[in-house]
């Protein structure tokens, strides 16, 4: 009777036990289908090399400023997005002015691809081609940078990069410094909008945040220029820079682990020098030559005009944690390169400023541009 009960309950069990195990298996291959289904697509053939500037002009201690760095003439052209409370623009203030970085995407087929950028601190201020979702949406009402509820963000979603497209792009002038970053062999992108399809060469953004650098450079009690990396990651390089008229000099630093300390440079060489070297530095942090000339030229007239700066090559550590990026699919390699360039009022640029407001001197003033109101602060406080 035991061995019949017995048998029986066996029986019984392994009727159950297969559905269970069944089920069991059937849930862990939907489970594993569900975690492959989810993971980001990648895309190896894929290539994306970005580049960008970050402007900012330095205090008494050396360290980057709040300043007004949307103030003067807009360069950019008409067709460029951005955001529409001009009021709020003027007055915004920030450290950084993050000007025209591009993402450059390169492909030996057609893929469509989304990729979005976030700015810690910051806004996202103008853009091309259409963005699907720039945040904050809206009209921004607070300008203060430092209370803003969430950190700026744009997004481009369904973007065709079509490398074999004879790209037709907007164009409405015979010369602007924007139409420079054209000149490379990335692939034409496509972008749908509610007025029509859009083709460029690249994504472009622009913004302004309240967040500070990862170096600081005054001058000390020598006239000497003092500069400090401010992170734990080296300043890949470094160049000191000055104009007075048509005389210039910089002066290469190599890399920054902590701190420097430079003459400043002698005014006996040349633009063009520059240029080359700036090029070569540009192209061993990654971008190709075509790129890294480009980016040169979009910002010659600027990086190179009256005054003292420290130019540098941004961190990649800092430039992942300020403005990371996502790119979907995953492409094989990713390439930035940020270019900083920090303004250093000298005692030249201090007396220049304050000979030329005392003479009502309207055409050395506006040499200085949208550092003037920054620069006189400066000297108000040390005199």
């Amino acid at each position: 009777m035991n061995s019949w009960i017995k048998k029986s309950l066996s029986r019984t069990e392994a009727r159950f036990r297969f559905p269970r195990i069944f089920a069991l298996g059937m849930l862990g291959l939907g489970l594993a289908g569900w975690l492959i289904a989810d993971e980001p697509r990648a895309s190896p053939d894929l290539t994306v090399h970005e580049w960008g500037t970050f402007t900012a002009i330095a205090g008494k201690d050396g360290r980057a400023v709040e300043w007004a760095p949307l103030t003067g003439s807009t360069d950019l052209p008409r067709f460029v997005e951005h955001i529409s409370d001009a009021n709020f623009k003027i007055g915004l203030r920030g450290t950084i002015r993050m000007e025209t970085p591009v993402l450059y995407f390169y492909s030996p087929r057609d893929v469509s691809v989304s990729a979005k950028v976030a700015f810690s601190r910051g806004l996202i201020t103008e853009w091309y081609p259409h963005a699907d979702r720039v945040q904050p949406s809206g009209v921004v009402r607070n300008a203060n940078l430092s209370q803003l509820q969430i950190d700026g963000s744009i997004m481009w979603d369904g973007v065709a990069v079509s490398p074999n497209l004879k790209g037709e792009f907007p164009r409405e002038v015979a010369a602007n410094r924007y139409y420079a970053a054209r000149e490379t062999s990335s692939a034409p992108l496509r972008v749908k909008s509610n007025a029509g399809e859009q083709q460029e060469k690249f994504l472009f953004y622009r913004g302004v945040s309240d967040s500070p650098l990862p170096l600081s450079a005054k001058l000390d009690a020598d006239s000497k220029f003092v500069i400090k990396s401010l992170n734990e990651g080296e300043i890949p390089a470094i160049i000191l820079f000055e104009r007075r008229g048509e005389r210039v000099g910089y002066r290469l630093a190599g890399a920054l682990r902590d701190e420097t300390v430079l003459d400043p440079p002698e005014l006996t060489g040349s633009v063009d020098a520059l240029c080359g070297d700036l090029e070569g530095i540009l192209v061993n942090q990654g971008l190709y030559p075509d790129e890294a000339h480009a980016m040169v030229q979009t910002w010659r007239d600027s990086w190179f005009e009256e005054g003292s700066r420290l130019i540098y090559i941004v961190p990649r550590e800092f430039i992942g944690k300020i403005l990371p990026l996502t790119v979907n699919p995953a492409p094989g390699q990713i390439v930035r390169v940020f270019v900083g360039r920090l303004e250093i009022v000298t005692p030249a640029t201090a007396r220049a400023v304050k000979t030329a407001v005392a003479r009502n001197d309207e055409e050395t003033l506006k040499k200085y541009g949208r550092f003037l109101e920054p620069i006189l602060e400066t000297v108000e406080q040390e005199h």
